[in-house]
C-alpha cells in the first residue's frame, strides 16, 4: 500500500501477508480524500477509523495532517501493526483493539470523520448497525461525516442520515451526515 499525498506522499507500506485484511484501492483512497480535500482542512479535524485492518486510511489521514486520528480493530495482528507503523513514522494514531460495535456503544468520543470499512460480505443488518450507533450515540462533530466503504452489491441509501454514494471500480463509499432539516428558524 502507498500513501498518496501529504508528509508521507509516496511512502510504501508493507502489511504481513497473513492479516485478514482487503485495503482500500489506491484509486478508490485517491478520489475519497479528493472529495475530503474540498470539504475538511485536516489539521483541524478528529477522525475515528473503524474496522481499520492496516491501518491505509489512518496513515492518508496522518500523512495529510490530521492531530488526532483512533483506530479501531478487533484483529491483533492489525492493531500490532498500525500501533508499530504509526511509531516508526510517528503518527498521531491511537489504536484500540475492540469489537467495533462495543466501542460504538460505549464511546463518548466525537469525532468530524469517522470512515468505517466493514468486510463485504457483512449482511445488511450489520451494515445498518454502524449508522445506527454513531447517531444514536452522538458521535459526530456538527459538521461530521461518516463514511461507509462497502461493495456496489450493497445498497445502503435506504437509511436514515444517508446522503449520497460514490462509486470507483468495485468499491462505493456511502456517506451520512447529521441532517438539520428539522431546524427552526
Amino acid at each position: 500500500m502507498r500513501i498518496i499525498s501529504g508528509q508521507y506522499k509516496g511512502r510504501r507500506i508493507s502489511a504481513p501477508k497473513k492479516l485478514p485484511v482487503r485495503p482500500t484501492t489506491d484509486m478508490a483512497k485517491e478520489a475519497l480524500f479528493n472529495i475530503l480535500n474540498n470539504l475538511y482542512y485536516f489539521d483541524e479535524i478528529d477522525v475515528l477509523d473503524l474496522f481499520s485492518g492496516t491501518g491505509n486510511i489512518s496513515y492518508e489521514f496522518a500523512s495529510r495532517g490530521v492531530k488526532h486520528i483512533i483506530s479501531v480493530d478487533q484483529d491483533y495482528g492489525c492493531t500490532k501493526f498500525i500501533n508499530k507503523t504509526a511509531e516508526d513514522f510517528k503518527m498521531p494514531i491511537q489504536v484500540i483493539k475492540s469489537d467495533v460495535f462495543k466501542y460504538l456503544e460505549n464511546s463518548k468520543h466525537k469525532a468530524s470523520i469517522i470512515f468505517a470499512d466493514p468486510p463485504y460480505n457483512f449482511t445488511i443488518e450489520a451494515f445498518v448497525k454502524i449508522p445506527e450507533l454513531v447517531f444514536k450515540n452522538n458521535l459526530l462533530e456538527t459538521d461530521g461525516m461518516l463514511i461507509i466503504e462497502h461493495s456496489k452489491h450493497t445498497n445502503l441509501s435506504h437509511l436514515n442520515n444517508y446522503n449520497y454514494t460514490k462509486s470507483y471500480g468495485g468499491n462505493c463509499f456511502s456517506f451520512f451526515e447529521i441532517l438539520h432539516n428539522n431546524e427552526e428558524g
